[in-house]
């Protein structure tokens, strides 16, 4: 066989299980390494690398979310998916006509005027940040871009919210491993505005904030809205359409990048994970963006019958997931590759940046091509589509992967999980008058949560693609933070897209309360310049989920955001989960981020 290994699993011993899932950084519990024994012990025969990966990828935390979909064992009775509970469930209670399209695809996206509809996501990329704060920033920033490219819309805003540690904390006090929070700070921001910049999209809708609780675990939320002819989306790959790899050439730049961020940080993670740091290349990305876009527009339907974003999982993710419902065969040998040497599963796992994958019907597939080709971005054909309902992957001419779609998207044992909340004593505050309030004012002024973010806003260009109607920095003078940013998105339309955040982590002791409080505050912040018809996006990163109290407060926190979004009658549309935000010590100790919740709203302005 074609330069892969085989891992004997069938004849392993629970401990053995356990020891393969962290030699391969497979992020897999033991239940779920005996569910892969049992599939394998049926076919008569053990894995490979790449089937061992490609399972490990698709029901990872990162792309399953099993703890948000999982079984929830509280005090008040069981809770079958918080997902399905309470985030869909609300969504689905108000019913909005104008929601187009809500967690099934890359973005969630709703109607604009007439054909024309926003495409909105929000992501998180918190560990790659921690390890390289420029590349991962950046990449975060890039990868949210293509996830609204990959439903086929045009980004038109970049959002970020960020979380550092004291930018004065003690350099004699950072855990080993640590890089300090003014380094942190400075490498994100520079990866954001280098990204945004070079793509030509405006960055004008974010925050930043400051605490203890971030110092192991930096927080970088990465959003993006874009617009789109809403007749133009299209998601029907058919048996027979040929997949094509197009964008950026694959390296060993993000291997394993989805299970490295199923699992907390440590001293070690530097020299273990450092590949699962991606590589960005703004310029790619520009280039694949315009040939996206005429692939769209030139003919009276698009060339693709589907497209996504090759992010998280790579290849075995973007493939497949398109192919979950039909199957597909792919030539890996066929990958334009950076350098010589990459080992089959390498190829198929690549977090390389700046790639998409579309379904392409035969007959449009050399009209495809010439447009790609006129752009300056490189299209290979890399398989097909069938209707097997297997993946099946080569190298060379060779199998290397032959797995079951059922069992690969429908055969993960399901997270069971207990939870323990006992709510905080809160007194009333005690505010005893002090004897010079200037002195308080000047400390408070000073303190960065509350400070001029302006040196940062300045780095990013808001007027690109000249949209922004109310920017970051408003007044007379254009030195005051303003609410929420506006954009005119249409030429001969004056109707208006609002965009604007919520988010309170110091609230987070009672993340019941905090949600109530971050939904109201983005809610507030787009009504304060006119917005209306509102929707939402959650995002929220918190620490270990297999800690009672831990899960118990993510709950809380949830059951806030359903109850929020019922009273004041705004949908959710998308959203994203980031667990596992902690920092294991070398004494065995664990340092975990404030629970944080992220509330994104959009909404319209008719004129």
């Amino acid at each position: 066989m074609a330069r892969v290994s085989i891992i004997p699993i069938r004849d392993a011993e629970d401990e053995e299980l356990t020891v393969i899932s962290r030699r391969y950084m497979l992020s897999l519990s033991l239940d779920e390494m005996k569910a892969i024994q049992a599939y394998f012990r049926s076919l008569g025969r053990d894995p490979t690398d790449v089937e061992l990966n490609t399972i490990a990828q698709t029901w990872s935390e990162h792309c399953y979310h099993k703890t948000f979909k999982g079984i929830i064992e509280t005090e008040y009775g069981i809770i079958d998916s918080l997902l399905e509970s309470y985030i869909f469930k609300v969504t689905r209670e108000l019913a909005k006509p104008w929601c187009l399209l809500v967690f099934e695809d890359n973005a969630g996206i709703v109607s604009l005027e007439g054909d024309w509809a926003i495409a909105v996501k929000v992501e998180t990329h918190n560990h790659p940040t921690a390890l390289d704060p420029y590349g991962g920033a950046g990449t975060g920033t890039g990868g949210v871009f293509r996830d609204v490219m990959g439903v086929g819309a045009k980004p038109i805003l970049s959002i970020d919210v960020l979380f550092f540690g004291p930018l004065d904390y003690p350099y004699e006090l950072l855990p080993q491993g640590v890089m300090h929070p003014r380094r942190v700070m400075r490498g994100a921001v520079a990866g954001i505005r280098d990204y945004g910049n070079k793509m030509g999209v405006p960055t004008a809708c974010g925050a930043i904030g400051f605490d203890e609780g971030y110092v192991c675990n930096p927080l970088v939320y990465a959003g993006c809205v874009g617009i789109m002819p809403f007749s133009r989306y299209t998601r029907k790959p058919k048996p027979g359409d040929l997949i094509v790899l197009a964008g950026g050439k694959t390296g060993r730049d993000g291997l394993r990048g989805v299970t490295f961020a199923s699992t907390e940080l440590t001293p070690e993670s530097e020299k273990i994970s450092a590949i699962s740091v991606q590589i960005g290349n703004p310029i790619e990305e520009k280039k694949l963006l315009d040939a996206i876009m005429r692939a769209r527009d030139e003919y009276s339907e698009p060339l693709y019958s589907a497209i996504t974003d090759c992010g998280g999982g790579g290849l075995s993710s973007a493939v497949g997931e398109m192919a979950k419902k039909l199957g597909a065969d792919v030539e890996l040998s066929l990958v334009p590759l950076k350098y010589k040497g990459l080992e089959p599963w390498e190829i198929w796992l690549s977090e390389s940046q700046e790639r998409m994958v579309l379904a392409v019907p035969e007959e449009n597939v050399d009209k495809l091509l010439q447009i790609f080709r006129e752009e300056d971005c490189e299209a290979t054909i890399i398989g097909r589509f069938t209707s097997t309902g297997r993946l099946r992957v080569y190298y060379e001419g060779e199998i290397v992967c032959d797995l079951d779609l059922e069992f690969l998207f429908k055969g993960i044992p399901r997270v069971r999980r207990r939870v323990h909340w006992k709510p905080p004593y809160e007194e009333d505050p005690d505010f005893p008058m002090p004897a010079d309030l200037m002195d308080i004012l000047k400390r408070i002024l000073s303190d960065p949560n509350i400070a001029s973010k302006e040196w940062v806003i300045r780095q990013y260009d808001h007027e690109v693609q000249a949209r922004m109607i109310v920017k970051p920095m408003v007044g007379i003078h254009g030195d005051g933070p303003s609410d929420a940013c506006v954009l005119k998105p249409l030429r001969d339309s004056w109707i208006g897209i609002v965009v604007s955040c919520g988010v309170n982590p110091k609230y987070s002791r009672h993340p019941y309360k905090m949600a109530l409080s971050v939904v109201d505050e983005a809610i507030r912040n787009n009504v304060a310049v006119g917005g209306r018809r509102i929707a939402l996006l959650d995002n929220f990163s918190w620490g270990n989920p297999e800690r009672e109290e831990t899960l118990g407060a993510l709950v809380e926190a949830v059951r806030g955001c359903y109850d929020a979004a019922k009273a004041f009658d705004t949908p959710f549309i998308s959203g994203k989960d980031s667990l596992y935000n902690e920092y294991k010590l070398p004494d065995g100790s664990y340092r975990s981020i404030p629970g944080t919740l992220l509330i994104t709203a959009i909404g319209i302005i008719p004129d």
